[in-house]
């Protein structure tokens, strides 16, 4: 797996979220995580959740600091659970360096009743997608949130944290496979 995070800053629309992302932008061809820091702008036209679809609710933030995911082995259920496992790494690194007691619901991590992150799972027709964005600031959002800023956590550092756990997170999954004898 491959992982990359970039110091160019990329407004994300909901279209990034597609097959050869990190291939065509950044050329990381196959299973990778990227990282890199932009708005946070999608209308309704672009969104993946039926619910928020249905809510008619976009999702926008000044500046995020974004992770684009693929993977060309996993079927739908089971990047949902890669995508939960992505967000209690991201929970854990937030909680340890701010010492907040944060919590995770599904894919989403808070403090308190503020939101830190949005998050969406997906499938294309080679590949499945994850988007994770974690709130840098916390101006101007439509629920109430906060971000990276508000606990003083440098953006650069712990986006490296988390891609390198996460990529050790599932080669040693990877790893967990392949060690056991199978049962008749």
């Amino acid at each position: 797996m491959k992982s990359l995070y970039s110091k160019e800053r990329i407004n994300y629309t909901g279209r990034e979220l597609r097959s050869h992302f990190a291939y065509n932008r950044f050329d990381l061809a196959g299973d990778s995580l990227v990282a890199f820091c932009g708005a946070c702008d999608v209308k309704i036209d672009a969104l993946v959740d039926l619910e928020d679809i249905k809510a008619k609710a976009g999702i926008y933030s000044e500046d995020m600091l974004h992770f684009i995911g693929e993977f060309f082995h996993a079927d739908l259920e089971k990047i949902i659970l890669v995508q939960r496992v992505l967000m209690a790494i991201i929970k854990d690194e937030i909680a340890s360096q701010s010492g907040k007691e944060l919590f995770r619901k599904g894919d989403d991590i808070y403090d308190g009743d503020a939101k830190l992150s949005v998050s969406i799972a997906t499938s294309s027709p080679v590949s499945t997608l994850i988007h994770t964005g974690i709130n840098i600031i916390s101006d101007n959002t439509p629920v109430k949130t906060k971000g990276l800023n508000d606990y003083g956590i440098e953006v650069a550092p712990v986006a490296e944290n988390i891609l390198r756990q996460f990529k050790n997170e599932i080669a040693d999954i990877k790893f967990a496979r392949c060690k056991v004898r199978g049962v008749l």
